[in-house]
């Protein structure tokens, strides 16, 4: 079911209200016969807002709300009365949403704090009265401004999931297996490939009540980048994670060359990846000893630190913990 209700992509109509047209109206009462114009201004359209909540991690919501339509301004009365605004439309998105114009492409913005707001189809304003457009020649105007219309306008929202640390690797490399140890986060686990069909986030519990957000995205395979396998449906995800773990079983063919397709998976699908911190967990560790791992040692990429670990026999955890929470926070090794 939790693959059913993960929506990351949602296309929908936004239609916000119209302002309200300013009022005609001129001052009466029982001693004057004749006054002055005091017609009250049109309440504005409602506004399409955004607003960002850490307790959604879904686009669910808004699959199948296609059309999304504030309320329109009042008009406005005598006795300078102003009209109603509109009522607005707020709709609740997980941190991480993009909001993208259906038709440019174009990025409209980001919404990547709790509780932030964005009006992504502002509402029309409302028209003037006509007591703004009295003048010492035109003592008794005799019309008002109509009301601005409102938007209509097609959006695409996009989430791509936001967490501290991102799991990279091939299917089957012990991934999900890592995240349901490290944190209370529950993946699917099974022998066989693309197991992890969405990504899921877990917290890991650090030192001193601390905690970072962990994500394990489904798995990449060469050539992902061309749309192979689950390809640029979660190559995005990987975008917003500070810290890439990369993943590598002990018993794969050559660590290196893993390494490699997996480096240049991320590098062709956004090259700005790779100026992402990265360490290497060396998986499944507890099929080998001391000996064999000195014997892997010289084919380990040089450029980032690496780890053996199992999650299985719970080797390396803590370890892999300090690691990570050193290169986030940029502490000396």
């Amino acid at each position: 079911m939790a693959g059913k209700n993960f929506v990351d992509y949602v296309k929908i109509c936004c239609r916000s209200g119209h302002g309200g047209a300013g009022s005609v109206h001129f001052f009466r009462d029982n001693k004057t016969a004749k006054g002055g114009p005091d017609g009250g201004d049109g309440g504005r359209g409602g506004h399409i807002i955004l607003r960002g909540s850490k307790n959604l991690w879904t686009l669910l919501a808004l699959k199948y709300r296609k059309h999304v339509i504030a309320g329109h301004g009042g008009y406005g009365a005598g006795n300078h009365r102003f009209g109603a605004d509109g009522k607005d439309v707020v709709l609740e998105v997980p941190l991480g949403t993009i909001v993208k114009d259906f038709e440019t492409g174009e990025i409209d913005c980001e919404i990547t704090k709790d509780g932030e707001e964005v009006i992504i189809a502002p509402g029309g304003r409302g028209g003037l009265g006509n007591s703004h457009f009295k003048t010492a020649t035109r003592q008794t105007p005799r019309f008002a401004q109509p009301g601005e219309e409102g938007q209509e306008k097609w959006k695409i929202l996009e989430l791509k999931v936001l967490a501290d640390v991102g799991l990279v690797g091939f299917p089957n490399a012990g991934k999900s297996t890592l995240l349901s140890v490290m944190s209370a986060a529950k993946p699917k686990i099974a022998d066989y490939a693309f197991t992890t069909l969405i990504p899921n986030l877990g917290i890991v519990q650090y030192r001193d009540m601390r905690s970072f957000v962990m994500a394990d995205i489904p798995g990449i395979i060469e050539k992902a980048h061309e749309g192979k396998g689950l390809g640029h449906r979660f190559l995005k995800h990987i975008e917003r994670n500070a810290t890439l773990l990369f993943m590598i079983p002990c018993d794969t063919e050559s660590i290196q060359k893993e390494y490699q397709i997996l480096l240049n998976e991320l590098k062709m699908f956004n090259e700005e990846l790779l100026d992402k911190p990265r360490v290497l967990a060396i998986t499944k560790s507890d099929l080998v000893d001391e000996e064999l791992k000195e014997l892997l040692r010289p084919e380990l990429p040089a450029d980032i630190p690496h780890i053996f670990i199992s999650s299985v026999a719970n080797i390396g955890i803590q370890e892999l913990k300090d690691l990570l929470w050193k290169v986030m926070n940029e502490e000396p090794f």
